[in-house]
């Protein structure tokens, strides 16, 4: 496939264009400042800017774009940038699909989006069935998800990747916790009942080539791992890995004080189930969680 991307020089973009590259796909990519080559073409999702000519000979668009969400911290202006950057981004794409003439059109839009979509579920477990929960997350999600709109309705398979946490050294959920877990001062966060959505960056990779493949599929998809954990059994198992323990809790007044807003976020017990990748068989490499911390430490 010719396949072009936005969002595709972050912590996952670049990762799967290295992944579509080796599976034989052409990628093209969208970027914010002038082009210099043919693989890449300029735009402005704040503008709502995107030269059709991007979409030549393009079998499948997928959308990474966002700014990232625990980066900062969560004043009202970078909130509005966290909202602003993935609806904008999402409406662009979808509307400039929409726009082309039928034959020209993508057959499909991979779109990102979050397991912030549920909320706080408790220890309740949830698949792509139920409901927008309640935060400033799950609002984003529910608007974010809405700008596909435009493209589903033009008959584009759209797919909603509901993302959980991946796991790899360099980034992610995984790079700000190792330093302190290496020096044993790592534990839970607050009281460590909440369920991490993990999963492996491998089968991140390999569920998004899966799903664009499977012309079966569309809606939302959880692309998280089978067996989801506490957060106190996370940091155990990260403690082992690491081959240190795992006793020092972070209280969570300690992490509003830190984090601000986004603690209430950090906190919340999403327990998330894949449903969909499940029900269409999809092979996960890295089902349990200690497995997939060892190709997290180790993979380059």
């Amino acid at each position: 496939m010719r396949i072009l991307l936005a969002g595709a020089s972050g912590f996952l973009g670049t990762r799967l264009v290295a992944r579509l590259r080796a599976d034989g796909h052409d990628t093209v990519q969208l970027v914010r400042r002038p082009a210099p080559g043919p693989a890449e073409f300029t735009w402005s999702p704040s503008s709502g800017q995107l030269d059709p000519a991007a979409f030549a000979g393009v079998s499948a668009v997928i959308n990474l774009a966002g700014a990232g969400v625990g980066d900062k911290r969560w004043t009202d202006s970078y909130k509005a940038l966290i909202r602003s950057s993935r609806v904008d981004s999402t409406s662009t794409l979808a509307t400039a699909i929409a726009a082309l003439p039928a034959a020209d059109r993508p057959s499909v839009l991979l779109n990102s989006s979050a397991v912030g979509w549920y909320g706080d579920t408790g220890d309740q477990p949830v698949e792509e069935n139920a409901p927008a929960g309640e935060g400033f997350l799950s609002d984003v999600a529910r608007v974010w998800e809405a700008a596909t709109g435009p493209a589903e309705d033009a008959g584009v398979r759209v797919v909603r990747l509901r993302t959980g946490l991946p796991l790899h050294h360099d980034g992610g959920l995984l790079k700000p916790q190792l330093l302190p877990f290496r020096l044993g001062v790592g534990g839970k966060l607050g009281s460590g009942r909440q369920w991490v959505p993990w999963i492996a960056l491998a089968d991140w990779l390999a569920a998004v080539s899966f799903l664009l493949e499977r012309d079966d599929i569309a809606g939302p998809v959880n692309v998280v791992g089978p067996t989801p954990v506490t957060n106190a059994a996370f940091g155990k198992a990260l403690g082992a890995a690491v081959h240190r323990p795992a006793i020092m809790p972070i209280p969570a007044l300690a992490l509003q004080v830190a984090l601000g807003e986004f603690a209430v976020e950090a906190l919340r017990s999403t327990r998330v189930l894949p449903g969909v990748l499940n029900q269409a068989g999809f092979d996960f490499q890295y089902p349990d969680l200690p497995q997939a911390l060892q190709a997290a430490l180790h993979d380059s």
